[in-house]
């Protein structure tokens, strides 16, 4: 009881408006630094006035630099999923899928990097992943919009809903508590994912590669595993506010969907872009079939 109310308090000291608006100039202000520093240090490595053994891909080629800044905004992008979660779950469901096409989008400049202008195009790796790439983020960035306008979608409460106010707010209360506690472990997360991947780079030369390759990886793929956690406990603590049958199926197959995308870091090349893009089609078809059934709840409301 004690540590619920330990979490009701911290909640508005980390996820009120007031916050969101002071970390988004914070986030805003150290994307631009980090953007000129990593281009700074490239220049520096070209000039010679820095010297590496191997330096990696993100540190001989200019545009590569805009990786580091697009990683802020993804760190500002995992704070508003966790500003949403209370707040409405097919706007933090669709913030999932947001992380996850700017993870593909930041992947993209990564790739620029390496790719060899040449007539073996399809037959290059890099080349082929960075037009997978290029291809998904449009479809993704469309399959987004399409939820978005569907998850707009509202219908008259029906007398069930509005008879379970009570519920409702039990509810809310529990995403709130849920939100704040997930904070601080989203925080220890990133910081042992970030030591651990810049140990590691430290290492011999071939884990140091290593490193580098899977960099897109890193936080995010535990990350990911979090929130397969959190989907499963607001789908066991929704079973107090609601047992309508296709509220539990649109929100089981939104755990699906997360699983789908925490299983496309574990793959690369065209079976990582398939994963990513089946996970969101899958969330959406959930969310159309679901709209369908409110509507025609709503409709027999109506005409009782």
């Amino acid at each position: 009881m004690a540590l619920n109310n330990f979490f009701e308090a911290l909640y508005p000291k980390l996820l009120s408006t007031a916050t969101q608006k002071k970390g988004e100039r914070i986030i805003l202000v150290v994307a631009i630094a980090s953007f000129l520093i990593h281009l700074a240090i490239i220049y520096l490595i070209d000039l010679n006035i820095i010297t590496l053994n191997s330096p990696s891909a993100l540190l001989s080629n200019p545009i590569a630099a805009i990786y580091t800044p697009f990683s802020f905004i993804l760190v500002y992008e995992v704070y508003l999923l966790i500003y949403y979660l209370p707040k409405s779950f097919s706007t933090y469901i669709s913030k999932q899928y947001e992380i996850i096409v700017l993870i593909v989008i930041r992947r993209l400049f990564k790739d620029l990097s390496n790719l060899s202008l040449s007539s073996d195009w399809f037959k290059i790796k890099y080349d082929l992943q960075f037009t997978y790439d290029l291809l998904a983020s449009m479809l993704l960035f469309y399959l987004i919009f399409l939820f978005r306008k569907e998850s707009n979608k509202r219908f008259p409460a029906g007398e069930a809903e509005e008879s379970n106010d009570n519920g409702l707010a039990r509810f809310i209360k529990t995403k709130k508590i849920l939100a704040a506690s997930l904070v601080p472990v989203i925080v220890l997360v990133s910081v042992y994912s970030f030591v651990n991947w810049l140990l590691s780079t430290l290492q011999s030369a071939s884990q140091a590669a290593e490193s580098f390759k899977n960099i897109n990886n890193v936080f995010f793929e535990q990350f990911f595993t979090i929130l397969i956690v959190v989907d499963v406990i607001l789908l066991l603590f929704s079973f107090f506010h609601t047992d309508e049958f296709h509220k539990i199926i649109r929100n089981s197959g939104f755990i699906i969907s997360t699983i789908l995308i925490r299983m496309s870091f574990s793959v690369d090349g065209m079976l990582n872009t398939l994963l990513i893009i089946s996970a969101i089609v899958f969330g959406l078809i959930i969310l159309l079939i679901y709209n369908q059934y409110e509507k025609h709840l709503s409709a027999e409301n109506t005409r009782l």
